[in-house]
Formats: structure tokens, C-alpha cells, sequence
């Protein structure tokens, strides 16, 4: 199988390794720190993977993503403040273990869970994602858009808190996309007679500002100076902080159900981890016979979540490698790593680089074990560590980082100006609940759908009933409707019954 050949590939490769070791510690620590997230470390390095091989750029950064994932539990376990949204449901029994001194014991139930989440999304992304590939290939114009439509559609309406706002995100991220020259007549667009606009806005400084800049400001603006957090010094008393066997073996069922879980909405662009993660823990106490423990320290409550969580990483991969459609931030600053290296992303990716994918693969699988091992051993000493560093000395130094990654991508002022904008830009959605997710993917998806939709149309007689005419087509463009419809339908429901 080609995955053998990428393992062969990675392990023979000390460099590589190292770097996804250096990946794990990266992420685990990002994701364990309250206010950081993997988008924004991910964002913050991009302009250094134009130096690297391809390879080692996107091994690096999705090993990020991934360790940055799990990260997450560490901070909900310690510090009462998950380090990413789909830590929140961790956090309903984690930080009630760790005020009862059994914070080490919560720290390896949730590392063994997640690592055993991650395998399993990751083992399901290699053996489906060759299928998948192989149908992608048979669509055209017309069924690529469709999928575009749907995926603008059902990112902008599920991903957030309100279905207006998300897709009003979504369409500002097309606006913005638009800027520079029209791809077919060479026109300008939305320059307002700017030379620099001429080129259009780059992706890079946009990135660093939204994810980086935006989250800065809106913790500067939170200010959460103290964080109730719990010592882990009784790190070498086993009976409270060891794990065993038959402590964990009742996890178990909860583990493989929030693995599939997981898995099965990481293949569906836009929903996500935290929805994930909210899944399996509101199914694992559904059919716990210790339901009634749930939510004051229970250990199955801790590794339902974590297991669904990262279960989404491997299986979110599959939408972005074979339609070149992201489902989620990470995988959208991933897209970005292909298109620096001109690296075209879609079915035809796994005939003229199935090499780099299966070594992708395969940097994901060891990157698993890697932050595992770090975890289970040394998740108490990371939280620890963030635990003496001050957020004055923290949220400048990342500032400061933020400005020297923006300027160092082409040289240019101009895209430090960008990036000012763009961070105040999502600081603005942030505070006002607009969706920053939504705004990128909408951003990075919107050439190719205009691409896509213009081929179509150059192809047709019938102009937009060349849609009417392809079953696929009407299929993706009915589901994105039918998304917006269930998320409206869904916040009516709540609507009324809080005015009830």
C-alpha cells in the first residue's frame, strides 16, 4: 500500500523527523495556552514553508494542527479555560477533576483518548480518501462549482452563531478574494486606482491578521490577567495521578463511538471539532450507566470529547486534497502551502503527487505517537511552564512575530498594512459575533469557484441550465440549500422557546 511508502519515506528522513517532533512540542504548547490557537501559530509561520520542501512545510504545519488540537485539554484540565473550542466539553468534567488533585490522571485519560481518536480518523482518511478521489475525478465545471456552492453555503450558516452573520462572513471573504484583475479579461477590480491592489490581496498577511492580530487584540481587550488554575505536583502519587487498566477500559466504548463520530463530521466542510466533541459527549452520557457522574469529574466524560475531537483532524483532509474544498481554518492555511509551492490540489493530486500525499499521511501518523508520548509524560510540566509566562511579555512577543512573518512573505510594507487591517478586521467580527472561519475559507475557495462557474458556463448552450441537466449538480446545490433551511429552522426553534 502507498502508505508504507510514505512511512518509508518520512522515517528515512532525520530532518523530517525532527521537524515533526518540533511540530508536536509546537502545537501541544499553542493549543495548551489560554488565548492561542493552531490557526494562529500555523498563520504566523506560513511564510517560512516558501524556504522548505513541500513536503516538510505541510508535515510541519499539520502536525501542528493536530498536537494543537489535543493541546486544547490542556488548558481546559488545568486552567478552566479551553485552549481551543473543542476542548469546551473537556472541560465539563476535566476541571472538576483537577480540583479534586486528580489533574495528571485527567491529562493521560484525555492524551490516550485522543490518540486513539486521531488513529482512528487518520485510517479512515487512507483507506477512503483513494475513493473519493477516484469520483471527483469524473465530475466537471459544473459539479465542482455546485460542491463550491454548497461548501460557501454550509460554512457560512453552520459554522458560528447566527446563520446571517456567517454568511454575510462568507461573502465579504468572496468581496475580498475579488480584488486585483479579472482572470479572464485582465480588468481591474475593487482597486479604487491602488497599483498594489492590482495584484490582489495576499493571502499570507490576510491570514496572520485574522488569526493572529484579531485573536491579540481581543484578549487585550478581555484582559483575563488571573487564571484559576490547579497545581499537578502530586504528579508522583500513582493512585491519584497513575492511570490503569481497569480505569480506563469503561472509556473505551466512548472512545471508539466518539472516534467514528468525529471521523464522520471531519469529512463535512465547516462543522467541525467543538460540534464534534459536543457530539460524542452528549451520546456517551446519553448511554452511560454512570450518566448522573457526568459533568462532576467523570473520566468517561473527558475521553468522549477527546477522542471526537481529534477524530475530525485526518478525515477534514479528505474534502480539501480531493476538491480542493477546506473544511476548516488549518486546512485553509494548508490549501495556502499547496498554492505557494504551485502545487494544484484535487483528484488529479493523487496521480501526479501521490508521493507527497501518502508522506503527508504518514507524518500524521507518527506525529500521533510523537505528541502522545510528550502528552501522557509531560502535559503537566507544559501546563507548568505557561503558567509562569506573563501575557505582557506574551501577547507583545506574538505582535512582534505577527509583523516580521507579514513583511517577510514578499518584502512589502503594503502587506503589513494588510494585515493591520485584516486584524482589526477580525477583532470587529469577533467582538460583534461575525465569523472570521468563514470569512477565510470563503476568501481561499472563491478563485476556484469563479473558475469553476465560468468554464461551466463557456461549455453550455443553455447557459445556468446546464446546472438543471447534471444530477450531481442539482444534488450539492440542493444540500446547501437545505443546510441554510435546517439552520434556520433550527434557530427559530430556540428563538421560541426562550421567549416562551
Amino acid at each position: 500500500m502507498e502508505i508504507f511508502a510514505g512511512l518509508a519515506l518520512v522515517l528515512t528522513d532525520p530532518n523530517l523527523l525532527l521537524a515533526i517532533l518540533l511540530a508536536a512540542v509546537v502545537g501541544m504548547v499553542v493549543g495548551a495556552t489560554p488565548g492561542l490557537t493552531a490557526a494562529a501559530a500555523i498563520a504566523m509561520l506560513l511564510p517560512i514553508t516558501f524556504y522548505m520542501d513541500p513536503l516538510f512545510a505541510l508535515a510541519f504545519l499539520y502536525v501542528i494542527g493536530k498536537s494543537g488540537r489535543y493541546g486544547g485539554s490542556i488548558a481546559a484540565i488545568l486552567f478552566n479555560t479551553p485552549g481551543t473550542a473543542a476542548s469546551a466539553a473537556t472541560q465539563i468534567d476535566g476541571y472538576p477533576l483537577a480540583r479534586r488533585g486528580k489533574a495528571g490522571k485527567a491529562l493521560k485519560v484525555a492524551t490516550v483518548s485522543s490518540v486513539i481518536g486521531d488513529y482512528m480518523g487518520d485510517i479512515l482518511l487512507i483507506v477512503g480518501v483513494g475513493w473519493i478521489a477516484a469520483l471527483a475525478l469524473k465530475l466537471g465545471p459544473p459539479e465542482y462549482f455546485a460542491i463550491y456552492f454548497a461548501a460557501f453555503v454550509v460554512i457560512g450558516s453552520v459554522i458560528g452563531k447566527s446563520v446571517l452573520k456567517g454568511l454575510a462572513s462568507a461573502v465579504l471573504g468572496m468581496l475580498v478574494a475579488m480584488v486585483g484583475l479579472d482572470p479572464i479579461s485582465g480588468e481591474e477590480r475593487f482597486t479604487f486606482g491602488n497599483f498594489d491592489l492590482s495584484n490582489g490581496i495576499g493571502l499570507v498577511p490576510l491570514m496572520i491578521g485574522i488569526f493572529v492580530l484579531g485573536e491579540v487584540f481581543a484578549q487585550m481587550e478581555v484582559r483575563k490577567q488571573q487564571v484559576d488554575a490547579f497545581e499537578t505536583g502530586d504528579d508522583d502519587d500513582r493512585a491519584r495521578n497513575g492511570l490503569s487498566w481497569r480505569e480506563y477500559k469503561p472509556c473505551l466504548p466512548h472512545v471508539l463511538r466518539g472516534g467514528f463520530i468525529g471521523a464522520g463530521i471531519g469529512v463535512l466542510p465547516g462543522l467541525g471539532s467543538a460540534i464534534a466533541a459536543f457530539i460524542s459527549y452528549g451520546e456517551g452520557k446519553r448511554r452511560a450507566a454512570n450518566g448522573e457522574d457526568w459533568g462532576k469529574g467523570a473520566l468517561e466524560g473527558i475521553a468522549a470529547p477527546e477522542s471526537a475531537n481529534n477524530a475530525v483532524s485526518g478525515p477534514s483532509m479528505a474534502p480539501l486534497l480531493t476538491l480542493g474544498i477546506p473544511g476548516s481554518t488549518i486546512g485553509a492555511i494548508l490549501l495556502g502551502v499547496f498554492l505557494i509551492h504551485g502545487i494544484q490540489v484535487g483528484p488529479t493530486l493523487f496521480l501526479t503527487s501521490k508521493d507527497l500525499v501518502y508522506g503527508l499521511f504518514a507524518a500524521g501518523l507518527i506525529g500521533i505517537a510523537l505528541y502522545g508520548l510528550i502528552g501522557y509524560f509531560g502535559a503537566a510540566f507544559v501546563g507548568r511552564l505557561i503558567l509562569k509566562i506573563p501575557t505582557n511579555i506574551l501577547y507583545p512577543l506574538i505582535f512582534l512575530t505577527a509583523f516580521i512573518a507579514a513583511y517577510s512573505a514578499r518584502g512589502s510594507m503594503f502587506d503589513v498594512l494588510v494585515m493591520i487591517c485584516a486584524g482589526i478586521g477580525g477583532w470587529l467580527m469577533r467582538k460583534f459575533d461575525f465569523n472570521p472561519a468563514a470569512f477565510v475559507i470563503a476568501f481561499v475557495l472563491a478563485g476556484g469557484a469563479e473558475e469553476t462557474l465560468r468554464q461551466a458556463l463557456l461549455m453550455s448552450d443553455s447557459g445556468w441550465g446546464i446546472f438543471a441537466e447534471r444530477p450531481f449538480a442539482i444534488a450539492f446545490l440542493a444540500l446547501g440549500l437545505f443546510a441554510v433551511a435546517m439552520r434556520l429552522r433550527g434557530a427559530m426553534k430556540r428563538r421560541a422557546m426562550q421567549q416562551a
